[in-house]
């Protein structure tokens, strides 16, 4: 059987570093990852990019963002330069099965999109975020269509349980191979436009603004995710043997508690 680690990458988009309990917000619910926080390996030194597409370029080459082709969001300045040799792809020649679920941003056409970048499997929504130009007409995080490896699909459910729901699926059934497995978890929340179901948003109702309450119910959503993911691992025996990482892409867009930083996105 080999031996080698699986790893599981969560990326989330548009959090700060005070957007989570364990850092000290006590406006916030997270407890599933302030329970990580508490038993993981912290790097404390450690510095993303300014906005989105650059940090995904900079963790996905190993290089600095700018000399990789990606140096903001927008205006074609996204796109990943074809001759990049991606982490998925090393980990794909490496014997490892890989897939990308949820934020690409890192060209929507050919030759840029995730499955032609080193991934397996991909499910994606286009643009920077959902919604944006590219992406697929009407998609408002709730029983959205994505592209799966290209081919606009249609799934149920909102933005953040579909990519998580998407790729406890595909872990589970890469269980079944003697393969190790390489899965990109990468949501567009808690990004604007603050959209997330009532009963997250009610949590946080009467304690701020609204768009704080429905920023931090994204968060609180995405907590939950983590928390059923963890749990999966542990039950088909790959926690022990799979290396999870969580981080964020930039500072957040909000920043009711910002950690004593001077700014924030």
């Amino acid at each position: 059987m080999d031996s080698r680690p699986n790893v599981v990458f969560v990326l989330t988009d548009d959090q700060g570093y005070g957007d989570l309990g364990c850092h000290g917000n006590d406006a916030i619910n997270t407890p599933h990852i302030d329970r990580f926080h508490h038993d993981a390996v912290r790097l404390t030194d450690f510095h993303v990019g300014s906005t989105c597409a650059p940090t995904r370029a900079g963790i996905l080459t190993g290089h600095f963002c700018n000399s990789a082709g990606v140096w903001h969001t927008i205006g074609g300045r996204s796109l990943l330069r074809e001759d990049e040799w991606t982490l998925a792809d090393a980990l794909s020649d490496a014997g490892y099965r890989t897939g990308h679920f949820g934020k690409w941003h890192l060209g929507d056409s050919q030759p840029f999109r995730p499955h032609e970048r080193g991934f397996d499997e991909s499910v994606y929504h286009a643009g920077g975020g959902i919604g944006n130009t590219g992406d697929h007409w009407g998609n408002d995080y709730f029983d959205d269509t994505y592209f799966k490896n290209g081919v606009a699909t249609a799934y149920e459910g909102y933005c953040t349980d579909v990519f998580f729901q998407q790729a406890l699926g595909w872990i589970k059934q890469k269980n079944t191979e003697d393969t190790p497995f390489f899965a990109f978890i990468s949501t567009n929340a808690p990004h604007s436009p603050y959209i997330v179901a009532d009963e997250y948003k009610a949590m946080y109702q009467g304690k701020c603004d609204d768009k704080a309450a429905a920023f931090h119910g994204m968060i609180t959503n995405i907590d939950d995710n983590m928390g059923v993911l963890m749990e999966k691992l542990d039950q088909w025996g790959l926690a022990e043997n799979t290396l999870l990482i969580f981080m964020t892409d930039n500072g957040s867009s909000v920043g009711t508690y910002n950690y004593g930083l001077k700014g924030t996105k």
